[in-house]
């Protein structure tokens, strides 16, 4: 089923609009994935922010025009599937989960911060944890010290405390 001109042009205004919004482009081929699969890998994707879409490559590139996802149109071949994501790992960890657990999804490579990533690169970005992961590390980080600190002091004033008990109660007898 082909499309006709105003419906390619809905097409590419529709990705154009996703990848102004994107930080991160990541492409899959996904040559022999059931039905069933396909539509579970859809599903995760869109609770976790990730948009995905079956393109053709010729759409796809016009659409990625002018863009900091144009580095990556000459890898658009075959028949693929593109993840756009706001959060930078998103996209590349729901593609790379499931490749994990499917092996008829093949990872072609992505796009990120205007440079071109490779099957590795997109793994790479995958392993970084989320931002929430991250923004809780960083609060542990700093009450680490902090936490460290009042367990020192109240260490302290508990052996003062424990000291002076004995003490007072030697001078009450």
């Amino acid at each position: 089923m082909s499309l006709n001109r105003s419906e390619k042009e809905a097409v590419i205004a529709e990705v154009t609009s996703l990848a102004a919004k994107a930080q991160t482009l990541v492409m899959a081929e996904y040559r022999g994935i059931t039905v069933a699969d396909m539509t579970k890998l859809r599903n995760d994707a869109r609770s976790k922010g990730v948009s995905l879409s079956v393109l053709k490559n010729t759409l796809a590139r016009r659409a990625v025009a002018g863009s900091a996802f144009e580095v990556v149109g000459d890898q658009m071949t075959g028949p693929l599937i593109y993840g756009f994501s706001v959060d930078a790992v998103a996209a590349a960890k729901v593609v790379a989960d499931f490749a994990k657990t499917n092996d008829k999804l093949v990872i072609r490579g992505g796009a990120f911060a205007g440079k071109a990533l490779d099957v590795n690169g997109v793994k790479q970005l995958a392993n970084i944890p989320s931002k929430e992961v991250l923004l809780a590390q960083l609060c542990g980080l700093l009450m680490s010290p902090i936490s460290r600190t009042a367990v020192v002091l109240g260490a302290l004033a508990e052996k003062k405390g424990g000291a002076e008990a004995p003490a007072a109660a030697e001078q009450a007898a």
